[in-house]
């Protein structure tokens, strides 16, 4: 599946992604991607209200016999090299929104910087910056 969608659908991809990586999807994830969506730049031009059909897209893809890596390869091939460290830096910030970061995410981020060619470096760097914003007292 080589299908390109617009890379805000692909960001918004990566973010249920990471919020269904341990089938659950809690509130306050998807709290979380409503606010990205809302008032991160990149979704200037993007109507908030078609993000729950782009969600069930995505959820869609997922149930399908390949889910995963059709949604990874779709994501892949609609972000440029631009809004690539974009997309790991909002699938840091969905994982580090609950304080907690379960296995299947953790894997799940290892595997999105693999498909997006983000280099380790660069990586740790948004990997603690998404824990800096997140941390809790």
């Amino acid at each position: 599946m080589s299908k390109k969608v617009p890379h805000q659908t692909a960001l918004i991809y990566v973010m249920v992604l990471v919020s269904a990586a341990d089938n659950d999807m809690p509130d306050r994830e998807l709290g979380a991607i409503g606010t990205i969506v809302k008032t991160l730049p990149v979704f200037s031009d993007f109507d908030p209200e078609e993000l729950v059909g782009v969600a069930e897209d995505c959820a869609a893809i997922l149930a399908g016999k390949n889910g995963l890596e059709d949604v990874l390869e779709i994501v892949k091939a609609s972000l440029n090299a631009k809004f690539r460290e974009t997309a790991y830096a909002l699938a840091c910030d969905v994982a580090a929104t609950d304080g907690e970061l379960p296995q299947e995410e953790l894997r799940l981020l290892e595997m999105i910087r693999h498909t997006l060619q983000i280099d380790r470096l660069t990586a740790a760097a948004i990997e603690r910056g998404a824990a800096a914003r997140y941390a809790r007292a």
